[in-house]
């Protein structure tokens, strides 16, 4: 697929993924997805890499991974993240990136994923909004 899917077919394929799963996976993945729309409900559902759902605002705020033993989300900017509750346990020695494994029968906290995904999203505003720096021109005397 050439370009970028359009948010209702990204909504409509990561609809797809949570059916395809039909254990404890998909439940999870819902639940996370319902969690990342209620802490910011501009976000923007994507579907990177051949089948990868990811959430926007900004920039990437985090991807939805699912392996066979876990779901991973993965926050593009994790390492620059404050995680007081110690959600992230994995990636943790990645130089930007840092995720959190969910196993099955694990207890996601909500609020504290909350907190992160609204850390992500003003992380990925904060950078948005700074004008760059202009280079001085460097003008050699002659």
């Amino acid at each position: 697929m050439k370009g970028p899917v359009p948010v209702e077919s990204a909504s409509a394929l990561i609809d797809e993924r949570i059916k395809e799963l039909a254990d404890w996976r998909g439940k999870t993945l819902a639940k996370v997805r319902k969690i990342i729309h209620e802490a910011d409900p501009h976000i923007v559902e994507e579907w990177k890499w051949r089948g990868t759902p990811t959430w926007s605002h900004g920039g990437i705020v985090c991807t939805g991974e699912t392996y066979k033993t876990v779901v991973k989300l993965t926050f593009a900017k994790g390492a620059a993240l404050k995680d007081p509750s110690g959600l992230f346990n994995s990636s943790l020695d990645a130089n930007v990136r840092r995720a959190i494994d969910i196993h099955e029968g694990d207890k996601v906290d909500e609020a504290a994923l909350k907190g992160l995904i609204r850390a992500a999203v003003a992380l990925n505003l904060k950078g948005k909004s700074k004008p760059k720096p202009r280079r001085a021109s460097s003008k050699r005397a002659g």
